[in-house]
């Protein structure tokens, strides 16, 4: 078990990148909003940082069976283990809820460089409030 507060941010993220590479769970001690301490195994497919600044883990959780987001700060200890992945995760979807089928290199690389930038809601071109 790996203690957050006795190791860096970029070690404890080096790690996590690490068991999303080899596609291993990771067991995970964090506090919740509420301040209550919660023992999750995780199986961590993404790292994001949101718009306020805070890196969070997308993982899908073995506990709920469901996505879920975990904010690294509120990670207290972690294990990454050598056990792999059991769960389907969620397939990725545009803003429409249609389902993204990729069939070439090309459209994979364009997939990747754009979805942190796809929209929450459709625009419309009468919406000029929202250009660039």
């Amino acid at each position: 078990m790996k203690l957050t507060a006795r190791q860096t941010s970029t070690k404890t993220l080096a790690d996590l990148y690490r068991s999303i590479d080899r596609k291993h769970c990771v067991t995970i001690t964090f506090v919740d909003e509420a301040g209550e301490t919660t023992i999750r195994t995780i199986e961590p497919y993404d790292i994001r940082t949101t718009k306020s600044g805070s890196i969070r883990v997308h993982a899908m959780c073995r506990l709920r069976a469901d996505a879920r987001s975990f904010d690294v700060a509120r990670i207290v200890s972690y294990t990454c283990h050598r056990i792999g992945f059991v769960l389907d995760r969620p397939e990725a979807t545009t803003p429409a809820g249609r389902v993204i089928v990729v069939r070439s290199t090309g459209q994979l690389v364009a997939r990747e460089l754009g979805r942190d930038y796809l929209p929450t809601r459709r625009i419309t071109r009468n919406q000029t409030s929202l250009a660039a």
